[in-house]
């Protein structure tokens, strides 16, 4: 079975780069969301195994959600994207006891494996 990826970013660009990066892959995106409240309702509604979560976004931030998301579906992994610092944004992802981060600037070469790492294990 497939496994199911939520997307979560406020920038368009951002949900159709990671969208494209994933498309050659046995994931399926089964939803985006552009902020962390939206994040909650649709990881709780859409029971995705993996969220890929930007860190700064309007209304809710992804650490907050992240956090949230933990408690609320369990199940979800989380990974945190983000253009902030990484060593700042890899600090704030273990903080949230996300499962992973991979900075916007290394997506494109690091993304697919920390999937792969983070949901097999």
């Amino acid at each position: 079975m497939a496994q199911r990826i939520l997307i979560v970013d406020d920038q368009a660009t951002v949900r159709q780069g990671l969208r494209s990066l994933l498309s050659s892959t046995e994931w399926q995106v089964c939803g985006e969301a552009i902020d962390g409240l939206e994040a909650i309702q649709k990881a709780k509604s859409l029971k995705p195994n993996l969220i890929i979560m930007d860190i700064s976004m309007p209304r809710m931030g992804g650490i907050e959600a992240t956090q949230i998301i933990r408690k609320e579906v369990p199940e979800a992994k989380i990974l945190i994207v983000s253009q902030d610092d990484p060593t700042i944004g890899a600090d704030l992802a273990r903080t949230a006891k996300a499962h992973g981060f991979v900075s916007k600037t290394e997506a494109a070469q690091h993304l697919l494996e920390t999937i792969q790492r983070i949901t097999a294990a």
